[in-house]
């Protein structure tokens, strides 16, 4: 029995008739105890892979998300037992805890102290304490910084190893507790009197759910993104997380591998500046044709007719985050779970020709954006990619009159 158990092969296997049984509708209890008995000491890496095995075996992702927790709860004990592999400061994974400490230390000192005493007050005494919560949900909400700059910079790197369903997952929880903050923090903003313990209830629930991303974190994701990725890729996330910006705190020092590329960004990017590209309707320099891209009103991303991201502006003030660390990535994996299908859906109109063009609105803080899909086609109108192109439109939406190039 212990070679058994000690089998690799045979301990994946275990992992993954114990999330089964958990979604056949076992109890934590139930299931615990039988993990318990089979397996004592659990590698970060190894839930990965037992998640990844479920999802390729054909899993919905939405499944694996919605019992994240209770895996979590189950593979809890040993997770906490398991030794944790020490950064340094400035390193992608030392800021991520750091920031971490200090979501915990908002939750802890502030939100949380401030829920029991609205808890107590008496309905005349609310609306002070309210307002209070609302500014503190303000602050909590600087974790999309957090979400992003892992979603955007490090799941991409992961994507490299086959790491792909467990990323997956955590992006779906991560987009859970965006909703449950916003949830919260709309409500006490437009408080209605008498809604005290919906408020005390959503907010618990947003509070509950970040504690448990960051144990996910800290016990799964970073140990087994250390194992995986190199020095210079984490160099490469340093490099492009200022653009997204940090959750509560800023770095105090600065990392530098000890073998960092001189420019790693010309790498990843593929720079090349010599030469002239010839066109039907002119000549330019690689340079050159960035320049402009880069200097239109709007951003633009393609990905080649394979699904893989080749291209985005790199534009002044961007609506949707990118980075560097997408180009070669498959789009459906830069999407979050619950929009993957529409994309997927979306790829397959422009392939077969039913579609060419598609359009999407929405508001985005003082925004209004205009996003649009244009199926890219050569000579023979054979489909060559998709390309998307997003724009602010609230300022054209105040044109009025005439303004003339002699005025």
């Amino acid at each position: 029995m212990t070679e058994l158990i000690n089998n690799q092969d045979h301990r994946k296997e275990a992992l993954k008739e114990i999330i089964r049984e958990l979604h056949q509708g076992k109890s934590v209890a139930e299931v615990k105890a039988r993990f318990n008995e089979l397996i004592k000491d659990v590698a970060p890496a190894e839930i990965s892979l037992m998640e990844q095995a479920l999802i390729n075996e054909g899993l919905p992702v939405e499944e694996v998300q919605r019992l994240c927790d209770v895996h979590a709860a189950v593979f809890k004990e040993s997770l906490e037992k398991a030794p944790q592999p020490e950064t340094i400061p400035g390193h992608p994974v030392h800021t991520f805890k750091e920031e971490n400490r200090a979501l915990e230390k908002l939750m802890k000192k502030e939100i949380q102290p401030l829920l029991a005493e609205l808890e107590r007050a008496p309905a005349a005494g609310e609306k002070e304490l309210v307002l209070q919560l609302a500014e503190k949900l303000n602050l909590l909400r600087d974790v999309d910084k957090h979400y992003s700059r892992k979603e955007n910079l490090l799941f991409p790197y992961l994507e490299r190893y086959q790491i792909v369903g467990p990323p997956k997952v955590m992006w779906g929880v991560d987009d859970e507790i965006r909703e449950l903050i916003k949830g919260a923090r709309d409500l006490a903003v437009n408080y209605p009197p008498g809604h005290k313990k919906e408020l005390i209830a959503k907010t618990e629930a947003a509070l509950a759910k970040i504690k448990e991303m960051i144990f996910k974190e800290e016990r799964i994701l970073f140990p087994m993104a250390l194992e995986s990725l190199t020095e210079d890729e984490w160099y490469r996330i340093l490099q492009d997380s200022p653009e997204i910006g940090y959750c509560l705190i800023e770095p105090r020092e600065e990392w530098r591998p000890a073998q960092a590329k001189t420019n790693p960004a010309a790498t990843i990017a593929g720079e090349e500046t010599r030469g002239y590209i010839k066109f039907d309707t002119g000549i330019l320099t690689p340079r050159e044709i960035s320049l402009i891209f880069d200097h239109l009103p709007v951003d633009i991303t393609f990905v080649d007719k394979d699904n893989i991201v080749k291209y985005f502006s790199n534009t002044r003030e961007r609506i949707f985050t990118r980075s560097r660390a997408v180009i070669g990535r498959r789009v459906e994996n830069c999407h979050p779970p619950a929009s993957v299908q529409v994309v997927e859906k979306l790829v397959d109109d422009f392939r077969s020709g039913r579609k060419d063009s598609e359009a999407f609105w929405l508001h985005l803080g003082d925004k209004y954006v205009l996003i649009q899909y244009f199926a890219v086609r050569d000579e023979q109108g054979d489909f060559a990619g998709t390309l998307e192109v997003s724009m602010d439109i609230k300022p054209l939406q105040a044109i009025s009159g005439e303004k003339r190039i002699m005025d």
